[in-house]
């Protein structure tokens, strides 16, 4: 008998080689089912709760889904055309379009999207908001065709919006995002993806990365997966609503036939804030004439913001930033509004398209205006600004947004503040701007601090569509 001898790292080897062998075949498959097990427990166990259930496009495999998209005939036009205008192989334009469907496409994890995402945004959202939420009509949305394709239409004040909205519709459905390369951070960028949201390029004039894109979203509404667009297209710098970008809109109707398609219903939300976090970093970008600020500069900021945050937490001296509100309006079904005007727009050119679907957008940006929520720190400095330099009592200041409540309630605006609590609420508004600076006390009277003009009409400007 004899004995063979082997080297030590030889040895090493092939105990790493048997030891991968051992994961690959025996612990990681059943990790895997284990995991997986627990993952369609949540899901069965959400399903049953949840007024749209989770579209079976979102539980198909990722890659299956990029090959789907990549090979989609209309895709393939424009890689032949792109590989044509820019003089390249056919094989490389392919790649191009493999590489913006990977970058596009998300991973949606039911699990992380419920049981860390959700957990997170409604922390994150009640530890620094008062959050309050209202409803047109709530049975109307609860009622929507099931099968629809559901779209949440949007105005956009802050990046907290994201956050905020995903917590309030948790309990009817999922919701998926687009959102801007500023997302693309790791480990920022795997979360988000997991939570259903897919990369976009603003801006991007590149015709077959818009291909691409224009055929995922209109894949992504024809299996009926729930989606938030913000119709602005980019956050609101000065407080105002923006003019609708019609591009998503367009993505999702210019393959739409009316009578044989399911039905997408778009549901406007309006969303307002007692203070937006990024309120100053807006009120900058309006001064094309500003010094860009550096990276390191925002990062100092924001964690010298969190900082002082944290400190003021520990003296129990933390305040919540006052009210988040966020009201949901009445439903807009495509379907019906497609047959009353008789419209097909699968049919129509593309100026023709653009015409109808600009109407469309006007409508709902109309009805997402109807159910922006008036908030107490709006009110209160629309009477400041008002008021112009004169020096005001804090009860002068009362009396005016009282009446300026009952002209607004009279309007039609949604105001949700009980009677009962006005007084407290104000003031509590008040404070919020004395503690901020915004405003200037001598002898218990207050204005407008000069300095502070321009944030000050940015919160006006939120209910500016409400005067008359």
């Amino acid at each position: 008998m004899e004995t063979i001898t082997l080297p030590y790292w030889a040895f090493i080897v092939l105990l790493v080689f048997a030891g991968v062998m051992v994961l690959d075949r025996i612990l990681l498959p059943s990790m895997r089912w284990y995991l997986k097990r627990r993952v369609n427990r949540v899901i069965k166990e959400i399903n049953t709760r949840l007024d749209i259930e989770i579209r079976p496009i979102q539980f198909t495999r990722r890659q299956a889904l990029i090959d789907q998209l990549v090979f989609d005939d209309k895709v393939i036009d424009a890689i032949k055309l792109y590989a044509d205008e820019k003089n390249m192989p056919h094989a490389v334009a392919q790649a191009k379009a493999h590489k913006y469907a990977s970058e596009i496409i998300p991973a949606f994890n039911a699990y992380i999207y419920f049981r860390i995402g959700y957990w997170l945004a409604k922390k994150m959202a009640r530890l620094v908001y008062r959050v309050r939420v209202g409803f047109y009509d709530k049975n109307k949305i609860s009622e929507s065709d099931i099968n629809a394709s559901v779209v949440f239409v949007m105005n956009h004040r802050s990046n907290m919006d994201y956050v905020l909205v995903s917590f309030l519709v948790a309990e009817k459905t999922t919701l998926s995002y687009a959102v801007g390369e500023w997302a693309k951070i790791w480990p920022l960028q795997t979360l988000i993806k997991s939570m259903g949201a897919f990369f976009v390029r603003r801006n991007s004039g590149n015709p077959l990365y818009r291909k691409v894109l224009e055929r995922y979203v209109n894949m992504s509404t024809r299996a009926g997966v729930c989606q938030a667009v913000f119709l602005e297209g980019g956050l609101t710098r000065d407080g105002t609503l923006r003019e609708p970008r019609l591009g998503f809109l367009d993505y999702m109707l210019r393959d739409y036939h009316p009578h044989n398609d399911r039905d997408i219903v778009f549901i406007p939300v309006g969303i307002n804030y007692d203070r937006v976090l990024e309120d100053r970093s807006l009120i900058r970008r309006l001064n094309k004439s500003a010094e860009k600020r550096s990276g390191w500069f925002v990062i100092k900021t924001t964690i010298g913001f969190i900082f002082k945050n944290a400190l003021l937490s520990r003296k129990n001296r933390w305040r919540r930033f006052g009210y988040a509100s966020v009201n949901f309006g009445e439903p807009v079904s495509a379907k019906q509004y497609c047959e009353e005007r008789k419209l097909d727009f699968s049919v129509l050119d593309k100026e023709e398209r653009f015409g109808c679907i600009d109407s469309l957008a006007g409508t709902l940006m109309e009805k997402i205006a109807q159910v922006v929520p008036v908030v107490p720190v709006a009110l209160m400095a629309e009477v400041l600004l008002k008021s112009k330099q004169e020096w005001k009592s804090e009860l002068a200041l009362k009396t005016q947004c009282v009446e300026r409540i009952e002209q607004l309630r009279t309007a039609g605006a949604p105001i949700d503040i009980s009677s009962s609590a006005l007084e407290s609420v104000l003031g509590s508004a008040l404070h919020a701007l004395i503690g901020r600076v915004l405003i200037d006390e001598k002898d218990n009277l207050y204005r407008v601090k000069e300095t502070e003009l321009d944030l000050m009409q940015y919160y006006a400007n939120s209910i500016v569509h409400w005067q008359t």
